[in-house]
């Protein structure tokens, strides 16, 4: 792949120690790739996380940087372990213990978009799954722990806002179970990858504009918040997922109507969540 996997927009200067970020929300598609997979162009974009980068890209008004991937999640998963291969896509591989998201086809090499639908006719070379890795997952690691570092330098803690979306259906259960459908979830891996404070904070910011919340069901946070929360050190990350059906036509993979109230009334949900780590700025930061 040769275009950068990844967006990195900065602000004229860092206000916060908040770094937000969209992992899923890629849509440059190599047209190798898409020879290569059984796919048409709009089902293979079912597993990503459509417009969220739109969504977000005011935020270096508010201080913060924004990492958006470039790269789509079908083409490489950023939320996984570079060592999660599938050995049921990838020659050469052989599965070591019993991982639930390799088993299911959704490693660092996605074999499936959402559905189950495989992507693929037939497998690929470990060759062709490392330079994938070499050439997407290392450069947006290596960026997003700088920004991160960076955020804890200056402002005494960092915080990752991991933006996600999520299929309406997701919370078919809950809603059919008699509880008010949620339409925000929350992450922090039950406790373990930010500090209370944060995600009281982040959660009253979503409750006090009018959206349902639930925390951690069914989305607990992925690779990128178990790897980056570390709340004793200073380092926080909280994965948010967005109920789809607020800004998109999901089927249609397109903004819906209701795009850009949405995305102002988010814009004011980010400037509360910006607020949190508006800390003491070192010199550095001056």
């Amino acid at each position: 792949m040769a275009r950068a996997p990844y967006q990195l927009v900065m602000p004229e200067r860092r206000l916060t120690g908040v770094v937000f970020a969209s992992p899923h929300s890629g849509r440059d598609y190599p047209a190798a790739f898409l020879r290569a997979s059984v796919l048409d162009e709009r089902t293979i974009r079912s597993s990503e996380d459509a417009f969220v980068d739109t969504l977000l890209d005011g935020v270096g008004s508010l201080g913060a940087p924004l990492l958006a991937a470039t790269a789509p999640r079908a083409f490489i998963d950023l939320n996984r372990a570079a060592d999660e291969l599938d050995p049921a896509l990838i020659d050469g591989v052989r599965l070591a213990a019993h991982n639930p998201r390799i088993a299911s086809g959704l490693g660092v090499i996605p074999r499936v978009v959402a559905g189950g639908r495989a992507i693929y006719r037939g497998k690929m070379s470990r060759d062709e799954a490392e330079a994938r890795i070499d050439a997407c997952w290392r450069p947006y690691h290596d960026c997003l722990r700088d920004l991160l570092e960076t955020a804890r330098a200056n402002f005494g803690e960092a915080i990752l806002v991991d933006m996600h979306s999520m299929p309406h259906e997701a919370m078919d259960s809950i809603a059919s179970a008699g509880a008010g459908r949620p339409e925000i979830v929350l992450g922090d891996r039950f406790g373990s990858a930010a500090a209370a404070h944060v995600m009281d904070r982040i959660e009253a910011a979503f409750e006090r504009a009018g959206f349902r919340t639930l925390r951690n069901a069914p989305f607990a946070g992925a690779y990128i918040t178990q790897t980056y929360g570390r709340p004793s050190l200073g380092f926080h990350a909280v994965q948010i997922e967005i109920d789809r059906a607020l800004y998109m036509n999901e089927r249609e993979v397109r903004p819906n109507g209701n795009f850009m109230s949405f995305r102002r009334v988010l814009q004011s949900i980010l400037t509360e969540i910006a607020e949190i780590g508006r800390g003491e700025v070192s010199l550095a930061a001056e």
